[in-house]
């Protein structure tokens, strides 16, 4: 009962703050994630922390690595932001990663590659007879 009558109790009991929600929403989702915060008056307030963002991925199917040199954004930052940040200067250049753009002009170079080869062909089998 005397531990109650001290100083240093009824600080303790001053100290403690209630908080509530500043919007709507009083569930705790992922979208109404709070922290308490000391404002320089001394108030002991809520601040919305925001989702975490996710990197944009590689569009090739089957690839699910992250595009270099593109920050992490939330869907409604990416529409804000300027087109420089989310491309790079190269073909497919924020679409697809370094990794698969390289592949696709091997591929292509090698398909052209094969229909010479073809022609080639067809043209040696054509002239065989006439020897």
């Amino acid at each position: 009962f005397f531990f109650f009558r001290t100083r240093a109790w009824s600080r303790v009991l001053s100290m403690v703050q209630r908080v509530t929600y500043r919007r709507r929403k009083s569930f705790a989702t992922k979208s109404n994630v709070v922290r308490k915060v000391r404002t320089p008056g001394g108030k002991l307030t809520l601040q919305y922390v925001g989702k975490q963002a996710k990197r944009t991925g590689c569009g090739e199917s089957g690839c699910d690595r992250p595009l270099s040199g593109i920050k992490a954004h939330r869907p409604q930052e990416l529409k804000r932001i300027s087109k420089r940040q989310k491309t790079v200067s190269r073909p497919y250049g924020g679409a697809k990663c370094g990794k698969c753009v390289r592949t696709r002009i091997i591929r292509a170079f090698l398909i052209e590659e094969q229909k010479i080869v073809k022609k080639v062909l067809k043209a040696q089998t054509a002239e065989q007879p006439k020897k």
